[in-house]
């Protein structure tokens, strides 16, 4: 729990201390009945599970599918609106702002056959969404990514990618690796 804490303050500057962020973080509420629902889940007491995460969704306002895979400090910043998939699987160190879908594009006909196969997206380790980006379909976005904020994403992306617009397109490779959430770049005061 402390290295989930500290992984929060070291990606928000709004984050003072580890009660505060354990008292009004609505992300960490939902991650942690996340990880009570995905362990009842995998008992398979499926009713139980989706009780959990529809109570975690009214406190909390972001939704976690019992099955979805989460790694180690999954950062949900502000999170409202907040939707994640079943068959989602979301590595380590990973941030997500307010809004975001990791969503399926299975449309509801033939619902039996899609049962249990992978539909949601896989979001490796390090990523950075920003907010209300739509991360749909069972594909990949590759370690180190950032996703712009509003950006729709229909197709693997490769580690290290800036992704922005709709579609999304990559403009930039970024080899540098720190959190930062807001650019691609540091940006000069006298540009």
């Amino acid at each position: 729990m402390n290295n989930y804490l500290d992984s929060i303050i070291k990606r928000d500057p709004a984050a003072r201390d580890k009660l505060s962020i354990i008292l009004t973080y609505p992300g960490v509420k939902a991650v942690f009945f996340h990880h009570l629902a995905h362990k009842i889940w995998n008992y398979k007491f499926y009713l139980i599970a989706r009780m959990i995460s529809q109570f975690s969704r009214f406190l909390t306002g972001i939704e976690i599918h019992p099955g979805a895979k989460i790694g180690k400090n999954l950062f949900i910043d502000h999170g409202m609106g907040v939707v994640i998939g079943e068959s989602s699987k979301i590595g380590n160190d990973v941030t997500l702002y307010h809004g975001v879908t990791l969503g399926g594009i299975s449309p509801s006909v033939n619902s039996d056959q899609q049962r249990n196969i992978k539909r949601h997206p896989t979001l490796q380790d390090n990523v950075i969404v920003g907010s209300s980006a739509q991360i749909i379909g069972p594909i990949t976005v590759g370690e180190c990514a950032r996703i712009g904020a509003n950006t729709v994403v229909l197709k693997n992306v490769p580690a290290n990618a800036t992704m922005v617009g709709n579609p999304a397109k990559n403009i930039s490779t970024n080899t540098d690796t720190s959190f930062k959430p807001y650019g691609v770049r540091d940006i000069d005061d006298n540009e």
